[in-house]
């Protein structure tokens, strides 16, 4: 599967912040969405500051597509070893940019070489929750569809 590169749809006159916006919706989703909302009262500035450098500046970068962006992404989450609710945003992000869960999986698994067993598990359960969450929300997604509910598409 050929990914697009993040600099494909760049635009000259598109500032930091909504190019930082545009890449954050493309590659998480609502997770992003919740991450930028839950600063909002507290650390306003700080949800700028994500939207402009981490997505902004880093990931519309061209050399990489986002599905090897969040490789290493979900790579590094992983040896850390204390980031769990990032590392779980970032699982679904590689979801949504074309990770396969099995891919996630061994991605976790490498780490234990270099991180550490503890490192590895944490990121092991941290993918689990988020494949579960995500089968319960396709799962209920599904049965509003085959109730016929005009939401649907496909």
């Amino acid at each position: 599967m050929t990914q697009r590169m993040p600099a494909e749809e760049s635009r000259p006159e598109e500032s930091r912040l909504d190019r930082g916006k545009r890449a954050l919706s493309e590659i998480d989703g609502e997770a992003g969405e919740r991450v930028i909302a839950a600063l909002a009262d507290i650390a306003p500035d700080f949800a700028r500051y994500l939207f402009e450098y981490p997505f902004g500046d880093i990931y519309s970068r061209p050399g990489l597509d986002y599905r090897a962006r969040e490789i290493a992404t979900v790579a590094a989450l992983t040896a850390l070893g204390n980031a769990a609710p990032q590392l779980k945003v970032h699982i679904e992000a590689g979801l949504n940019v074309g990770l396969t869960r099995d891919e996630i999986v061994e991605i976790i698994m490498q780490m234990s070489v270099y991180a550490g067993f503890p490192a590895a598990l944490n990121g092991l359960f941290a993918a689990k929750e988020v494949f579960a969450h995500r089968e319960t929300k396709e799962s209920r997604n599904k049965g509003e569809c085959s109730e016929g509910l005009t939401t649907c598409s496909g």
